[in-house]
């Protein structure tokens, strides 16, 4: 009884003094990626819908820190599609602004030689990347990952908000949001105008920095 109280004390400390998520700010101004991205879809995804994100999954950790304390293992069981969706939407979307940049750039030598040994070339690498993130079904995401056993790149996709890594134990390197948030105020519903264009915002240190951060 005395070991199972301690337990329950130190998850109510732990929760206690757990530090919320906050929305992060953006490296750029909100116009800074026009005319590929314009400033009002920036505006509503980070200020809105990011935010949301954030808002809910602090409200969903706040939940499983009292269920935890009480023991409520169906209020922990009922939590985990919350904690997943608020969880990866925030996670994807503090890669995504990093992944994007006014100053576009190139790939490092480094990144470059690992695309043309896996995809043959930097433009099939983003022809694929794009094929895959435009056959998308609903919403979702298309990323350039690298699988660690495999020491290689992949292409892959998740749906909704699922983050990359945990559902298929590839890190993230870059992504591409094909929510229709992410572009309808613009590209209506022509989502290949939008995934063709995103390339040319790529912010390619960040993507080659998470590379070589990857390859640790």
């Amino acid at each position: 009884m005395f070991a199972a109280r301690k337990i329950g004390n130190l998850v109510r400390s732990a929760g206690a003094s757990r530090q919320k998520h906050t929305l992060p700010e953006l490296p750029y101004e909100y116009n800074a990626l026009e005319p590929v991205i314009s400033r009002e879809i920036m505006s509503l995804h980070h200020s809105k819908h990011h935010a949301t994100y954030v808002n809910n999954l602090n409200a969903a950790e706040e939940k499983l820190a009292q269920a935890q304390a009480k023991g409520d293992i169906q209020t922990i069981i009922s939590l985990a599609p919350a904690l997943k969706f608020n969880g990866g939407g925030h996670i994807n979307h503090a890669i995504f602004w990093q992944n994007l940049s006014p100053k576009g750039g190139k790939p490092s030598d480094a990144l470059v030689k690992a695309i043309e040994k896996d995809f043959g070339s930097l433009e099939n690498m983003k022809n694929q990347l794009a094929a895959a993130s435009v056959g998308v079904q609903g919403s979702g995401w298309g990323w350039l990952g690298y699988n660690k056993m495999m020491k290689k790149l992949q292409i892959s996709t998740c749906q909704n908000q699922d983050p990359l890594e945990p559902t298929t134990g590839l890190v993230p390197l870059f992504g591409i949001d094909v929510w229709e948030h992410a572009y309808y105020l613009q590209y209506k519903n022509v989502r290949a105008d939008y995934v063709k264009a995103i390339f040319d915002v790529a912010n390619w240190e960040d993507i080659s920095s998470r590379y070589e951060k990857a390859m640790k």
